[in-house]
């Protein structure tokens, strides 16, 4: 019996040692890390930094260029004038995962996915690499001008990925067979690809090849192949709008809610405001960029919740109305258009590369004489 107490009370001990240990450790850890915190540089003006890096009307709150890339990671948790465009896009993305994961399971996905499910999952695929490459591109892009360009590059076949992604979902659960019997209707998948990649690469050319101060076609090739891919894609949705009762439809309502979001978003990524009207005051938080990633970031919920209501309504007749040929052939030309994509954004960056090359060459030259 005293044996038995002897342990016991030699058991307990060592649970409150080992408690203490893991809390110590603990408390070391967080401590370590917030001193780290503490030591990154400080943000820096305008003036401070490359003129690739900066931004019009955004005078302050720039991370410096050419640090390693453990501050950049650390900086988000900093404050500079990348950390809500960092934050809006993973917040979202994390939504988008958990919601994903709770729909699945309410509705019996699991791990078995037939041909009706996988637009479904290719579209919230698409989701979660423009929302990342986005976080990615905006977190580590002041490391360097090679980093800066080939993660925009990134960032741009991410969007590419969302549109092509979008356009299958909405075709398969979205669309109405007059819509799909139509002119639009029968190309509409063909052109859905060729202008998500139009965009990756009409974005990733006019990164390449103006400079500050950007020309008005700059941001004119950026947004012209991304505005006909939406327009593309809201053609089915808009025939919906003007051919049903919303009161039959509770889809329609979400979709509504998302088109004028969109269209909200779009309008602070090609319009600098308000920080136009009021330069240095909106630098940290309140910019146009920021709006304009807070407003996708909710677009894009209320998108999957419009997706999400279609595709119960559409997935037990799905394999019957598209065939499964038609289904098979949307499956692999997602990884295609993925792979188009990047090879896109591959051979930019060593067109960056090069260009670099020769810019430090040529400097060389100068100082030497």
């Amino acid at each position: 019996m005293y044996t038995s107490y002897c342990v016991t009370n030699f058991l307990g001990k060592a649970r409150t040692s080992t408690t203490s240990t893991k809390l110590s450790m603990t408390t070391h850890s967080l401590s370590s890390f917030l001193s780290s915190l503490s030591l990154l540089p400080h943000t820096v003006r305008d003036t401070e930094v490359p003129l690739l890096f900066r931004e019009p009307y955004i005078l302050s709150g720039y991370r410096p260029v050419g640090h390693s890339w453990s501050f950049y990671f650390l900086s988000l948790f900093q404050i500079h004038n990348e950390t809500i465009n960092v934050w809006s896009h993973l917040l979202a993305g994390v939504c988008v995962a958990l919601r994903f994961s709770v729909f699945a399971l309410m509705y019996g996905l699991g791990l078995y996915l037939d041909l009706a499910c996988l637009p479904l999952v290719y579209y919230v695929l698409s989701l979660l690499a423009y929302l990342c490459c986005s976080a990615t591109a905006h977190l580590l892009q002041s490391h360097s001008e090679l980093a800066h360009y080939a993660l925009f590059f990134l960032d741009y076949v991410g969007v590419a990925v969302y549109q092509y992604g979008c356009a299958l979902a909405l075709y398969f659960y979205s669309s109405d067979p007059a819509w799909r019997r139509s002119r639009v209707g029968e190309v509409f998948l063909p052109a859905a690809a060729l202008l998500a990649w139009l965009s990756c690469a009409c974005c990733c050319f006019a990164k390449l090849s103006y400079r500050h101060p950007y020309p008005l076609h700059r941001k004119l090739c950026q947004v012209v192949p991304t505005g006909l891919a939406y327009l593309l894609d809201s053609s089915l949705v808009a025939q919906r709008l003007f051919s049903r009762t919303w009161g039959d439809d509770p889809a329609m309502t979400l979709h509504t809610i998302q088109m004028l979001l969109f269209l909200l978003a779009a309008f602070f990524f090609c319009c600098p405001m308000p920080e136009r009207f009021f330069p240095g005051h909106c630098d940290i938080i309140g910019h146009g960029h920021q709006l304009f990633h807070f407003l996708l970031s909710l677009c894009t919920l209320t998108q999957q919740e419009a997706v999400f209501e279609d595709f119960l309504s559409r997935r037990a007749s799905l394999t019957r109305e598209y065939g499964e040929c038609r289904l098979l052939v949307a499956a692999v030309s997602f990884p295609v258009l993925v792979f188009c994509s990047v090879l896109t954004a591959v051979v930019m960056r060593r067109l960056v590369e090069r260009r670099l090359r020769k810019e430090d060459r040529w400097g060389e030259e100068v100082e030497r004489g």
